[in-house]
Formats: C-alpha cells, sequence, structure tokens
C-alpha cells in the first residue's frame, strides 16, 4: 500500500511496522467477514435464510470481540447481535401480516 519505503531508525520501528500490517491485514479481513454475513442476513427474505447465516455471524462477531479484532469490543459486539434479533423478529412476522 504504501508507496514509499520508510527509512526507520532502529530495529523495533521495523518490527512495529511488520505487526501494524499484519494486524491490518488480519483487521480487514475480519471486517469483510462481518459486513458480507451481516449483508446475507439482511437481505434474507425468509426467517429460515436468515436463520441459516446468523450463527456463523454470531460465531464471527463473538470470535473477534473476545479477542478484540477489526476493533470489536464486546458491547460493539452485544448491539451487533440485537440489530440481528430485530431483524429476525421483523421476518418472522412480515409473513403472517401479509
Amino acid at each position: 500500500m504504501a508507496a514509499k519505503k520508510m527509512i526507520t531508525p532502529n530495529k523495533s520501528c521495523e518490527k512495529r511496522i511488520r505487526q501494524a500490517e499484519k494486524a491490518n491485514a488480519v483487521n480487514r479481513s475480519t471486517r469483510s467477514a462481518i459486513r458480507t454475513s451481516l449483508s446475507i442476513v439482511r437481505k434474507a427474505k425468509t426467517t429460515e435464510e436468515a436463520l441459516k447465516e446468523v450463527p456463523h455471524l454470531y460465531s464471527i462477531l463473538d470470535k473477534s470481540a473476545a479477542k478484540g479484532k477489526a476493533g470489536f469490543s464486546k458491547n460493539r459486539a452485544a448491539n451487533y447481535k440485537s440489530k440481528v434479533g430485530l431483524l429476525l423478529n421483523k421476518l418472522a412476522v412480515a409473513p403472517a401480516v401479509a
């Protein structure tokens, strides 16, 4: 990503840059997986379709919260799970009304 290679003053800076690049890649991958899974749940037409993806989404959220990946704390993961629960409730009620 970086256009120019920085000259680091010491070895600890080089190591820190390597660690940051690795963490950045892991965080980007985790955020992408969460967003993909969340979009599958949101686009689901029926409760059954959404329920197939929910365990996978919850698993990713719990793991990322436990390890502090991608900026997810336990509270942020809980908020996502709560919103998914509300969405599932809407899906469950929608067919009965129509």
